[in-house]
Formats: structure tokens, C-alpha cells, sequence
């Protein structure tokens, strides 16, 4: 089976190098903005209410595919991929969680940016706490790690080998 997406717009970020993206947008204070191709700005409608959006996201530089390797925030064991977000995945798709700034006719300011400039954007949905919030989570071997106090440069692959 084949299945094909095409993307809904284009994300724009300071990011240029994959060694120096936060890890995760909630270590990011970084602003992007998501260009919505004119043909799917209507769907813009109605976000201004919403605190949160959950972008996901094509891969588009992401390179071979690796079901075994060390996450970013554990450098000393090795994962499976289903147990990581490590963008080197079967389908890589990607997914974030920002904070929607502005709408601008067909552009979307937001922060928390963790994505590469470029990279093509499938779909946005909002975040909506009734639906999204989950009560007694585990988290299986990454509650074990300290993530406190981890922002910005201090959370992308380059940053955290030193961890």
C-alpha cells in the first residue's frame, strides 16, 4: 500500500542545522512561523482561542532510517525507534507542540520552534485538554532522565552530548 500526503505549507525557523534544533519544542523559546499555501488558509479559521497547536511534519532532511540508536536525552543506551523521537524513523514524521502567536492572513507566528527551516508541513490540529491531557502517564525509560532546566542551546543534539 502507498500512501501519499501533500504538504499544507511550509515551516519557517531560524534552524538551519540539525545538530544545533532544540530536541523538543518544550525546550524552545525560538518563534518560527508556518506559511500556509493559499489554498488552505481558510482552515485558519478559529485558532486564535487555542494556547496550544500540535504541528506534524515531514522529515525532509532526516537521512537513512535506524531502528536501533542512542536518543538525544539518553546518549548512553541504546532505543528502539518507537521508543524515541529521533527523526531517522520508517515514516518520518515528525511532531511538535507550539504556542500560536499571531495569524497574518495565510502566516501562522508561533513559539517553541524546534523544526527546521523548510521543512514541509503536513498538518495542524489544536490542542485541546479534554482530549490531549492524560492522568497516571509513564514514560517508560525517559523517566529516568533529568530534564530540568534544559532550554534552547542547551537541548539539541550537539548541546547534549555532553550529557
Amino acid at each position: 500500500m502507498q500512501i501519499c500526503y501533500n504538504p499544507i505549507g511550509i515551516i519557517h525557523s531560524k534552524f538551519t542545522d540539525i545538530k544545533t534544533t532544540p530536541i523538543q519544542s518544550i525546550f524552545s523559546t525560538a518563534e518560527g512561523s508556518l506559511e500556509i499555501f493559499p489554498e488552505y488558509a481558510a482552515g485558519l479559521k478559529d485558532l486564535e482561542g487555542f494556547s496550544h497547536l500540535i504541528l506534524l511534519y515531514h522529515f525532509h532532511s532526516a537521512g537513512e532510517m535506524i531502528l536501533v540508536q542512542r536518543p538525544f536525552a539518553d546518549l548512553k543506551s541504546e532505543r528502539g525507534i518507537f521508543a524515541i523521537r529521533h527523526f531517522c524513523r520508517p515514516n518520518p514524521i515528525g511532531l511538535s507542540i507550539v504556542d500560536p502567536l499571531e495569524i497574518q492572513d495565510n502566516i501562522l507566528h508561533v513559539r517553541g520552534m524546534d523544526v527546521l527551516d523548510g521543512t514541509p508541513l503536513l498538518d495542524i490540529k489544536p490542542y485541546i485538554f479534554q482530549f490531549d491531557n492524560r492522568i497516571n502517564v509513564r514514560s517508560g525509560w525517559a523517566d529516568n532522565c533529568d530534564f530540568n532546566g534544559v532550554v534552547d542551546a542547551g537541548a539539541t543534539p550537539h548541546g547534549l552530548k555532553g550529557t
